[in-house]
């Protein structure tokens, strides 16, 4: 049954590829069900909503070229201009770079030159919310610009389903990442379950919920939602990956495995189906997901094999938020969580040609794992100088305003100092026991996703199943 399961992925995604007739409302359910009425022509309704299903499963480089087709057939549709602008608006993802901003406003200037509907007209208005004034608005004031536009095209427009999703998931993109009362996530989800009661084979709706609740006290309310993901989008790398979140959360090991599996093989496929060679950040993602779960498993040789493959990597496209945790959590990972301090000591970065500057966190998780291997190896001079480093990393990080991930540093630099203290003298030196105590502190303040992030990347901790020999090693 798997592998009939794993063929039947295989031979949808391969058809998406090759333009071959998979449209998403099809007896095959490749991309999901998605309603959405415009005034374009006739004949590119079906690719538009095609390229709406491929948005709400943030494929966006899929999406982009669906939506640039759209505009090419019918270049009066000014729908397909704003689903251009959509597909270079990352909304869970890291900011988009000045050019896809640049290239969101072009095709939304042109949606405003273009006979719309005044529903149309606001979708318009309301994505140039974010898409204008970078110059003097950050990132975040834009987004929340964004959300409260949303905020009011779905009262304006309360039969409209899809402005109700958008609005789901800008309140997702804006939630406080220290906020505990989870007050966006949760009206988002009030949002999103009544629209998957009735449309339960939207893509949107199932993916976004499981972000609405991915985090330790709501995971389980979307287990239904991860369960459906995978079956109302199969064609799509990331909807065969995303319900692996919830399971991982629940510690529903082979369940994430295998939604990792198939994610990263569709994945790989797509890249080799274009004729590349490199590492695709969301095969990475899956991949990142897949050797925790073989971990938590005792399944150390096939955690192995996925470090040695991400070690043979030499590009990873996009050089994305996503590409650069994995390729650093993942080797971390697995020297820590199977205490090889030996290991943890020899860890470098990466050899991969990467904009590692970019994201001095992703160099913070690997002078955190170098810290504690030095350490317990004996060499306190090293680990001395990791300390120092991770100052450095908190501190540039601090320097350009992302306070969320200088305090991630920060945690990690005191552990990293509990740890060097401890190795200096007694097991129960009073300054190495208040310097943990002040990471945890430090920790406790953070979302629980991103302390599950950072276990997952630097915590040595090991799951009962460890203990468990028949399974060690097993692919």
């Amino acid at each position: 049954m798997k592998g009939a399961v794993t063929l039947s992925v295989v031979t949808l995604v391969a058809a998406l590829w090759t333009g071959g007739a998979l449209a998403h409302d099809e007896g095959a359910g490749a991309l999901g069900q998605v309603r959405f009425p415009t005034s374009c022509a006739a004949a590119v309704q079906p690719d538009f909503e095609r390229g709406l299903a491929l948005l709400h499963s943030f494929w966006y480089e899929e999406a982009l070229k669906t939506f640039t087709g759209v505009t090419t057939t019918d270049p009066s549709c000014a729908m397909g201009y704003w689903g251009i602008a959509m597909s270079v608006y990352y909304p869970l993802w890291q900011p988009p770079s000045e050019a896809m901003l640049t290239k969101g406003r072009a095709a939304l200037d042109r949606a405003a030159t273009l006979n719309a509907t005044p529903r149309e007209k606001d979708y318009v208005a309301a994505l140039a919310t974010f898409c204008r004034d970078t110059d003097k608005l950050d990132h975040k004031t834009r987004a929340v610009a964004y959300e409260k536009a949303m905020e009011q095209l779905a009262a304006r427009y309360p039969q409209d389903r899809e402005a109700s999703v958008f609005y789901a998931l800008a309140l997702d993109a804006t939630a406080p990442p220290t906020d505990k009362s989870y007050a966006n996530q949760l009206k988002a989800a009030a949002i999103l379950e009544k629209v998957f009661a009735e449309q339960p084979n939207h893509p949107g709706v199932a993916h976004y919920i499981i972000h609405s609740y991915d985090v330790p006290p709501l995971a389980t309310r979307s287990l239904t939602a991860a369960r459906s993901y995978s079956k109302i989008a199969p064609a799509v790398p990331h909807a065969l990956h995303m319900p692996s979140h919830i399971f991982t959360r629940l510690g529903l090991w082979q369940e994430s495995i295998d939604s990792n599996l198939a994610s990263a093989g569709a994945g790989k496929a797509y890249v080799a189906k274009q004729g590349g060679s490199h590492a695709w950040d969301q095969s990475l993602h899956a991949q990142d997901y897949l050797a925790y779960g073989y971990l938590r498993t005792g399944r150390d040789v096939a955690a192995r094999r996925v470090v040695e493959e991400l070690a043979e990597y030499r590009k990873a496209e996009p050089e994305s938020l996503a590409a650069a945790y994995a390729l650093a959590a993942v080797p971390a990972r697995y020297a820590l969580e199977r205490r090889s301090w030996t290991e943890a000591a020899a860890l470098t970065m990466p050899a991969l040609t990467f904009p590692w500057t970019r994201y001095p966190w992703a160099e913070a998780i690997i002078v955190y794992t170098h810290a504690l291997g030095a350490a317990r190896t004996g060499n306190t001079a090293a680990a001395d100088k990791d300390v120092e480093r991770l100052a450095a990393l908190r501190d540039a990080l601090t320097q350009a305003k992302n306070t969320y991930w200088a305090d991630q540093v920060e945690a990690q630099r005191r552990a990293a100092a509990g740890f060097v203290a401890r190795a200096k003298g007694n097991p129960n030196d009073a300054h190495a026991l208040e310097v943990g105590r002040r990471a945890r502190g430090l920790d406790g303040q953070a979302s629980g996703h991103t302390r599950a992030g950072r276990a997952r990347a630097g915590a040595p901790g090991r799951s009962a199943a460890r203990s468990q020999p028949a399974d060690r090693g097993a692919a």
